[in-house]
């Protein structure tokens, strides 16, 4: 089938956004008999939110199931329509997880998508991202902040490869990102966010 790059890109991105949104840790933990993720907590369906629970198994399957759907989203449409529809499938896919059209567009902050999708379209930028976030909680213990920090680092580091499309990419999904965590960088100033691996 031959498709007009419009076309390409159009059903990658509606692809990319079928699989971002289907809601894991939800999943997860209503097949766990657990309570309403979305009553714990910040009321997140990510992985962080999924650890308050106290099942670090399941905080764990989250983080994976969420990373992975990133990463199959760009590879699926990388081998259907070509490189350039990878990228949109990835723009897709984070918008997916953020606004799920099934849990009426109240999704995830989209850390783990993020990682997924790097994963999938340029691996080891994925490996710096995961070591700048893994020294920033280690060191602070904010997943937020964390996220927050690697996601900032990502873009220019692209730009530096000269990975131009790339970089506008994960720069709008960082633009994104930060959005979505507005909350908690208010927390973070007022001294009242959560720790990893605190409870409620």
């Amino acid at each position: 089938m031959d498709l007009s790059p419009a076309a390409a890109n159009t059903l990658a991105l509606a692809l990319g956004y079928a699989l971002g949104a289907i809601p894991f840790g939800l999943l997860i933990t209503q097949r766990a008999g657990t309570a309403d993720l979305r009553s714990i907590g910040s009321g997140n369906i990510g992985a962080t939110n999924v650890l308050r629970t106290g099942r670090k198994e399941l905080a764990a399957a989250t983080l994976l199931c969420d990373m992975l759907k990133g990463t199959l989203a760009v590879i699926a449409a990388r081998w259907l329509f070509g490189e350039d529809a990878a990228i949109a499938a990835g723009l897709g896919a984070f918008l997916g997880h953020i606004f799920p059209i099934w849990l009426k567009f109240k999704g995830g902050k989209g850390v783990a998508t993020y990682i997924g999708l790097l994963l999938g379209l340029i691996w080891p930028v994925a490996l710096v991202f995961c070591a700048v976030w893994l020294a920033v909680a280690i060191i602070t213990r904010y997943s937020s902040l964390a996220a927050l920090i690697a996601s900032a680092v990502t873009p220019p580091l692209l730009l530096w490869q000269q990975q131009m499309p790339l970089a506008a990419l994960f720069a709008i999904l960082s633009a994104i990102l930060w959005f979505k965590h507005r909350a908690n960088i208010r927390r973070l100033l007022d001294g009242s966010e959560g720790r990893i691996g605190a409870k409620g």
